[in-house]
């Protein structure tokens, strides 16, 4: 019953995943990706470079670029760094990894202390 109901959860949110990488909002790509001048997301950033890569991003959605496209095309221009999260492949797995490491040896640290 369980997996019938994370299935069918699954299958719900995958329409709108499909939907959001096709049709992309300016908002969501700009809470994606960085100001390479600042280092702050784009929907926090008032700067020039800021300012541009915003009116990028809305001409390409305008010409009807996917989310996919988008930032590949401005990972080629300015690096992955423009990247708010780390791509999960390659050495950027570490950067998930590591966060998950130190939780977990922080409660089996706690746990052998609890138990003292």
């Amino acid at each position: 019953m369980r997996f019938l109901v994370l299935a069918v959860l699954a299958l719900a949110l995958a329409g709108t995943a499909a939907a959001s990488e096709l049709k992309p909002t300016p908002a969501e790509l700009e809470s994606e990706l960085v100001c390479p001048v600042c280092e702050t997301t784009l929907d926090t950033s008032d700067a020039p470079a800021a300012r541009r890569i915003k009116a990028y991003i809305r001409v390409r959605i305008a010409a009807g670029d996917t989310k996919s496209e988008i930032k590949a095309k401005l990972v080629d221009q300015f690096g992955p760094t423009v990247l708010a999260v780390p791509p999960r492949k390659g050495f950027d797995w570490l950067a998930w990894l590591l966060p998950l490491a130190g939780l977990a040896a922080c409660a089996i640290v706690v746990a052998a202390l609890a138990e003292i």
